[in-house]
This record gives C-alpha cells, structure tokens and sequence, in this order.
C-alpha cells in the first residue's frame, strides 16, 4: 500500500448559517467552510458577521473541527483596501485557514495572518502538478483541484506534489459551466460578476433564439427533443466511488453547497460520513452499504447525479435539458433545540406538518426513526392541529425524547 493509500481523509462541508454550521459539526464534519459578510464567491448566502463567525470558531473548536474562512474573489483596486481592513479584523477570530483565489489577496493574507493556513480556491484553475508546486514554494497548505480534473490526473498530481502539500477535491454539489467556476456569462448578462460573488446563475435559464430581423420571435434552442435547458449540469455525486477517491491521494472531500439548507447538510454529511468511516472498516463493509448510501443521498434535494470528470469527459448525459428543477422527495421541519421536562421536542419550524402524521428523525448513527406527531404546542402555548408558519417556536410531543440537534424531516410523498 503506497503511502497515498494511508493519507487521513478529511470531510469538508459548507455551512451558511451557523445554524447549518452546527448540523454540519453534529451530523461528522471533520471541518467546516464557511464565508464572511465580504469577500467570498457567494454573496447571496446568508454568510457570517465576525460575532457569529467567533461563535463558529468555538463551536467548531470545542468538538475537534476545523474552520475554513472563504476570501475567494477575483479582487478589483477598489477591493484591495477593504480585504486589508477585513484580514485584521479576522486576527483575533482564530480561523484554521482562508480559502483564496487572488494572488494578491494570498500575499495579503500571508502578511496579516501568518499563522493561518492559506488554501487556494478550485477557481485559481488548478489542473496540474507544477501549479500545486508553485503554491507550496509561496507558501500555501493546501490546493483545491479544477472540477475539470480526473481522478487519474489527481493521482498523477499526488505522485509529483511534497507529501505535506493537501489536495482538496469536491466530491458532491453543483457543478458549473464555466471552467472551474470562472463565469463570464452572469456579468455579460446582467452585470453581476460571479467572480466577485454574485452570480446569478445564467446556467440555469431556458434559452431561445431571437433573429434580429424577427423582434419577439423566440425560436427553441434544442441538443435534442428534451428541451432548452442546454447549461444545466446534473448535480455531481460520488458517494457510490468513495474507494477509488480514496486510493487517488486527495486529503479533503469537499461538498459543494454554502447556499442549502440544513436538511441537506445533514443529509449528505451524514451519508458520507458513513461511508468513509465503512471503507476504513473494510471494502466488504463499505460494498454491503451501497444500497443505503444511494437511498439516504437521494433524500436532499438535487438536479440528477452525475460523476463529473472523474472517470473521464463528460457527455451529453452530464446535462439536464428538460427542466431547471431540483428532485425533492423530503422537506425540512426542524432541528431539536432543546427537550422540556416532558421529554417534548422545542424547535423552529421551518416547514409545515401536522398532527397525524408520521415524521423521521435522523438519528447520528446514521439510522432513521419514524415518529408520529401527536401533539404540536404553537408559539401562544395553545395546541394547534398544524404548524403552517415557517420559524414559529413549537413544543412537539412524538412519543420519544431526541438528542438537541437532531434533525427532522418530513416526506413529501405519503
């Protein structure tokens, strides 16, 4: 066994709130990515203030997990001074690393924060070994592949890279049309750049053709009969090939997806968590598993599944035509914030769901327990025979007390 072969793998997750933060830590990350209120490619997401980013820190911290910060635009003059200003304000934070794009945000975080490692962003597009290379020489821990790269390639880069230079791969989530992310299509369109964090995502439109001399003719854009839809990647997915990452030499398996919910973050935290932690077992454990890894990671949302590269080009069949829409055969009630003296459940709502019904608890073994609500308490202290109004405080009787933190779903098909 190559000394690849023995790397200790970590398990990246994205956190948009520190209410997904905690589910990703709860659910097995190994370390989490998340972005400041400036400076970082999505600028939609809720983000994190310094105050809720120190809260994340100590969270992460007290349970062994690690913090990544992302700084990952594509900066402008005017940018320079603010991602001065914002480095400072981050000294006393005490993040694990900062994920950066920019060469000249790297020598600035290099300056101001020495003692936190600097990770380069899949948006630098690194596709080859001399790349990773040249970022070890400046000072970097750690290179994030293209989503462009195989697993072949990787391996290749393993085998020419020093042993303490990490290679972080995105293992799950969105996939882009543009080459590692760098779009020009959302700032030609609508004047929001998506290398400065705010891209609208044009990938996801249904596009027509119009002819100049035909105003508000719109003629179909068609690959095939299925539809228009001709940017939209399948989602990527590589639960079902966790032996072939690991043998390829990449130290962190990154999923994508700073902008989910927590229902998702639970979800596929959880699935793979399970199935490293199988493969470490043994590959029978793992194989005998197979079955439940497809079914739990078909539980959050997603746009159909695809492997991306990794095994080669991708295709025709790395594209959905037909629609825009995720698949989504679960939605979000809440996660248990506390269990009062009668062992009901105290969270926030987040979907409705009613008396009668049968709910599921994700337990952290990775099990899952049915339950049936009987009693739901609304936020004036009266029963109620539905919960219809999404962050409304409820206290809810299901027959078992939950550990805090438990995360509950609810079917959309009964």
């Amino acid at each position: 066994m190559s000394d690849k072969d023995n790397r200790k793998t970590e398990l990246l997750i994205p956190a948009g709130s520190l209410e997904v933060l905690k589910v990703a830590v709860n659910y097995g990350a190994d370390a989490v990515y998340i972005g400041g209120e400036r400076f970082g490619l999505r600028a939609k997401a809720h983000n994190f203030s310094l105050e809720d980013m120190t809260s994340a820190v100590k969270y992460c911290h007290d349970r062994g997990v690690k913090l990544y910060v992302t700084a990952n635009i594509f900066a402008h003059n005017e940018d320079l001074e603010g991602i001065r200003q914002y480095f400072e304000e981050l000294k006393p934070v005490g993040i694990d690393a900062l994920i950066i794009s920019d060469p000249a945000v790297f020598m600035m975080a290099k300056e101001i924060l020495p003692d936190v490692e600097r990770h380069i962003s899949t948006q630098a597009n690194n596709t080859n070994y001399g790349i990773y290379n040249f970022w070890h020489d400046m000072g970097a821990s750690r290179v994030v592949s293209a989503r462009e790269l195989s697993l072949k390639e990787i391996r290749e880069i393993r085998d020419h890279i020093p042993e303490d230079m990490e290679i972080e791969s995105f293992v799950h989530g969105a996939m882009c049309i543009s080459y590692s992310g760098r779009c020009l299509l959302s700032h030609f369109l609508t004047g929001r750049d998506a290398n400065q964090g705010a891209c609208t995502h044009p990938c996801r439109w249904k596009y027509s053709v119009v002819e100049e001399q035909r105003p508000g003719e719109y003629f179909p854009v068609d690959e095939d009969d299925r539809g228009t839809y001709i940017f939209n990647s399948k989602d990527l997915n590589m639960v079902e090939h966790i032996p072939e990452l690991m043998e390829s030499g990449i130290d962190s398996f990154k999923i994508e997806g700073r902008m989910k919910t927590a229902l998702y973050v639970a979800t596929v935290t959880r699935t793979y968590r399970k199935a490293i932690d199988d493969y470490n077992k043994g590959i029978d454990v793992y194989r005998n598993n197979l079955d439940y890894y497809r079914e739990e990671i078909g539980k959050c949302t997603y746009r159909q599944f695809t492997t991306g590269f990794y095994f080669g080009k991708t295709d025709e069949n790395s594209q959905v035509y037909d629609n825009n829409e995720y698949v989504k055969e679960y939605t979000y009630i809440g996660t248990v914030e506390k269990v009062d003296d009668k062992g009901r459940l105290c969270f926030m709502q987040r979907n409705k769901f009613s008396v009668g019904e049968v709910i599921e608890a994700m337990l952290f073994d990775g099990s899952n327990k049915k339950l049936k609500v009987k009693e739901i308490i609304g936020s004036e202290g009266k029963c109620v025979e539905s919960a219809p109004h999404p962050k409304e405080p409820l206290i809810v009787d299901v027959g078992e007390m939950l550990p805090v933190g438990t995360v509950l779903r609810r079917g959309t098909v009964h």
